[in-house]
């Protein structure tokens, strides 16, 4: 756990971790996704039968003609679809998810530190490193599509962790959900880009909404409701996303159905990846 080095407040935004914290607000310990119109929330933990009940099988048998939920509107929609599915009734209007773990179930008493939301900085960073890396390199072409879309975060993180640092504050090495999660996405983009846009799709399109929620949430319990550069973005975020969209539903046009398949059935993997790491917060 990272030492941290009390500052004073006349000259910080940052408030001392023991400060008493206000009561929690009705908030579960999850992504929102603004992309997914009816979401509320996006669970840390997903039951590892969901996917298999939204997602057809690459391998099973298809009929001819038959047409899958949201297809018509392009493939983001598909994958809005099945992330959807992987809700609870309470947390989306379309969810199916069972809440049958202790971790799926909503957060009691939320109360973030300055030591776990550096940690969660850190860890953010390295995974946003990995996807800019394996973007710029980009080992399968359709990858080179999404250089400088304007989501990138790697560089908004790096602000963010000097400052914490001029005030005083140790940074963390990045802790095991970060690394594990890194070292599986640079295996995945070498031999699967369809699981890997899965991802690349997730990742940015949850921060854009449910990450910035956490964000203000976190920042006024102890920041002094300081927002971070990584919930700010140069131009319209809106814009931004619909031409990630436009440009997701290019690279799926190429696919084959059993593609965009095994693309969904991803999903439930990132969401589990993802909540590993937002967890860190409340370290």
């Amino acid at each position: 756990m990272a030492s941290l080095t009390p500052i004073s407040q006349s000259h910080s935004f940052l408030k001392r971790p023991n400060l008493k914290i206000p009561p929690p607000p009705n908030l579960s310990s999850t992504f929102i996704f603004k992309d997914f119109p009816y979401s509320k929330t996006l669970s840390f933990s997903l039951p590892r039968t969901v996917a298999r009940n939204v997602v057809v099988s690459a391998t099973t048998a298809e009929k001819p003609g038959k047409r899958y939920p949201g297809e018509a509107k392009g493939f983001v929609e598909e994958m809005r679809f099945v992330a959807m599915k992987l809700h609870t009734r309470d947390q989306a209007k379309e969810g199916e998810k069972e809440v049958k773990q202790p971790e799926e179930r909503t957060v009691k008493v939320w109360e973030p530190t300055v030591d776990g939301y550096l940690k969660f900085l850190v860890d953010s960073k390295l995974v946003y490193d990995t996807l800019e890396g394996i973007i710029d390199k980009a080992s399968f072409p359709s990858y080179a599509e999404f250089r400088n879309t304007g989501l990138e975060r790697s560089e908004k993180l790096a602000m963010d962790l000097q400052c914490f640092k001029e005030q005083g504050y140790a940074i963390p090495e990045p802790s095991s959900p970060g690394v594990t999660y890194a070292e599986y996405l640079k295996e995945l983009s070498e031999k699967d880009p369809q699981a890997f846009i899965c991802h690349f799709y997730n990742i940015y399109f949850a921060h854009s909404a449910g990450g910035r929620m956490i964000g203000k949430k976190v920042a006024e319990k102890i920041l002094d409701s300081k927002e971070l550069e990584f919930y700010k973005w140069d131009g319209d975020l809106s814009q931004l996303l619909q031409n990630v969209r436009d440009k997701l539903n290019k690279v799926a046009e190429s696919w084959t159905r059993e593609e965009k398949n095994h693309c969904l059935e991803e999903t439930e993997k990132s969401f589990k990846y993802s909540g590993e790491i937002l967890r860190l917060i409340l370290s």
